[in-house]
């Protein structure tokens, strides 16, 4: 199955184990439509395990549940179905996306993918619910960004600050050369959660500066010697699975202005030195670009390169994971 193999890695919880203490839906999971009313009180149970769900995208253009997922089997479908609004004892404000699941064995089930963490035990005022925009909160989360003051290597060499681009400009790819940027996103978020960046340290991976990725962003690496056991010299690997909590680090609070770029196809394209890819263009994310921007569907195939990419089991311990690349990537031993 190939084709599922997963695009996105998120942790989540089931539904049962929020449940409402007080309000109309007392003692019941929160849910959808009725069953997840404004003024309710939720809570997380203390004993709820967070699973792994992998997602990629359909063959009718929605989500699936990918190969290697802690939930549900691989080619079931998924469905963003509301984004809910709570908030919290101090007033913070948590959002909590739903995920309608049709398992082939269990029927619909609903998985909740907290967007800030939800802590156990404590209570959470519902405030709202939205069906329209539970995709742009999971597109989010999901694409693949660079934020502001990020150095992007332009076709001659030269290197130009992300928030400095316009459509036109040539930026350097690893595999096409000289390539002009098709279409520009910006927006401003919170950092925090799934949409926390992740800062790489200057020097880790050849980082010639600092460098702030999305979560779900790949980084290209090449090995001098075969450090993670591939068979092969060329890997892709999520900024997310190499946090290790010094050199590669999540950066949670505030807000951050973060730039989405496509290409005619996907690309590797040079961020502060280091390869990294463009913007995955996934069914969801295709519904969203302009109609008069005409994009090869097999040259930006979301699946493209995902033989390459290594997961938590090639990686080993994430502690020195980023380490051993670095390693790798110089040709030298321990």
């Amino acid at each position: 199955m190939p084709h599922l193999a997963p695009l996105f890695r998120f942790t989540t919880f089931p539904a049962d184990a929020v449940r409402a203490l007080t309000g109309a839906n007392e003692g019941d999971a929160i849910g959808l439509g009725d069953a997840a009313l404004a003024g309710d009180t939720y809570r997380l149970s203390r004993d709820a395990v967070p699973r792994r769900l992998t997602i990629c995208d359909g063959p009718d253009g929605g989500q699936v549940v990918a190969r290697g997922s802690e939930v549900g089997d691989a080619g079931e479908p998924l469905r963003i179905a509301a984004c809910h609004s709570l908030m919290g004892e101090t007033g913070e404000m948590i959002e909590v996306l739903v995920l309608e699941h049709a398992s082939a064995s269990m029927g619909l089930l609903l998985h909740l993918l907290p967007l800030s963490p939800l802590k156990p035990g404590t209570e959470y005022e519902l405030i709202g619910s939205s069906t329209a925009t539970a995709p742009d909160r999971f597109a989010d989360i999901a694409s693949v960004s660079f934020f502001a003051g990020t150095h992007l290597t332009l076709a001659g060499g030269a290197q130009a600050r992300v928030e400095d681009l316009q459509v036109g400009d040539l930026l350097l790819t690893r595999d096409h050369g000289p390539r002009p940027i098709r279409w520009i996103a910006h927006q401003t978020r919170r950092a925090v959660g799934a949409a926390a960046p992740i800062r790489i340290s200057a020097g880790t991976l050849n980082a010639a500066r600092d460098l702030r990725l999305s979560p779900q962003h790949r980084l290209f690496i090449w090995q001098r010697r075969d450090e993670m056991g591939t068979g092969r010299s060329e890997v892709l690997v999520k900024a997310d699975l190499l946090v290790n909590g010094t050199t590669v680090i999540r950066e949670e609070g505030g807000h951050i202005d973060s730039y989405q770029l496509v290409f005619d196809g996907n690309e590797i394209i040079f961020a502060e030195g280091i390869a990294v890819e463009s913007l995955l263009v996934t069914a969801d994310l295709r519904a969203r670009l302009p109609a008069d921007l005409a994009l090869d569907p097999e040259a930006t195939d979301p699946r493209a390169g995902k033989s390459f990419e290594v997961d938590e089991t090639a990686l080993g311990n994430s502690a020195d994971a980023a380490a051993r690349l670095t390693r790798a990537s110089r040709g030298i031993d321990d």
